[in-house]
């Protein structure tokens, strides 16, 4: 089984942690392939960020598709081009986001979400209310630390994750999602300090892709994620 795992944004080393965190979640005989695109914003930072990031993001897909991928992951917690992505691929895409949502539900009765910037949080909570998750969070917490400085030591990262889980926990939630796949490295450590389940959405995505494909199951093309007719315009996208 071959499933791409595609960060939406430029930055390399970023693009290398997700690959690790997914490898690390994969079953034997999965191969992980890790993509990016070469045009686009270095971080996702926002809906404008978001918008730039989506020809990129497509052209990955299909030249995945091309490669043999089996399914495809959107390594970005907004979801970025998602319904976009599910209709030029014949596969299953998952976004972080909502395979996060999907399992922190399946192991907590409530839960919150930790994420980068202010800026993105309105972002995700459009997508928990459009996914039917709404009543499930208590809240969407912004620690405003830059996408690019979760890879800085010296940021304090974990410390002020830390202390947004801390809030969420204390207004009710039982579990936590990290709203930044940039995160990732920190799930478990953080799961240890507050003794309740904290998702890493690339983990959680890479095990739904890969049950997805086990089961024979692929996105529908009988309506909304129908192959586009104006497929062909993706060649013209610079």
């Amino acid at each position: 089984m071959r499933i791409a795992v595609i960060n939406p944004n430029t930055t390399a080393s970023m693009t290398q942690r997700i690959a690790v965190a997914a490898r690390l979640a994969a079953a034997a005989g999965t191969d992980i392939i890790d993509r990016q695109p070469t045009v686009g914003p270095e971080a996702i930072e926002g809906p404008f960020d978001g918008a730039l990031s989506v020809p990129g993001l497509l052209r990955e897909i299909v030249a995945a598709e091309r490669d043999g991928a089996d399914a495809h992951i959107i390594a970005c917690f907004d979801d970025t081009g998602l319904d976009a992505a599910r209709a030029v691929a014949s596969k299953p895409v998952i976004g972080i986001g909502e395979a996060s949502f999907h399992a922190a539900s399946l192991v907590a009765h409530s839960f919150c979400v930790v994420t980068t910037l202010s800026r993105s949080a309105p972002v995700i909570e459009d997508n928990i209310h459009r996914y039917g998750f709404s009543t499930r969070c208590r809240r969407v917490f912004a620690t405003d630390i830059p996408v690019l400085e979760l890879e800085n030591p010296e940021s304090g990262a974990f410390e002020k994750i830390s202390s947004f889980i801390r809030q969420g926990l204390a207004l009710g939630a039982e579990g936590v999602a990290l709203g930044c796949a940039g995160m990732a490295a920190f799930a478990q450590d953080l799961q240890r300090t507050h003794g309740v389940p904290v998702v890493d959405g690339v983990s959680a995505a890479v095990g739904l892709a890969e049950t997805l494909v086990r089961c024979g199951l692929s996105t529908s093309k009988s309506g909304v994620w129908a192959t586009p007719a104006r497929f062909h315009v993706l060649e013209k996208l610079s």
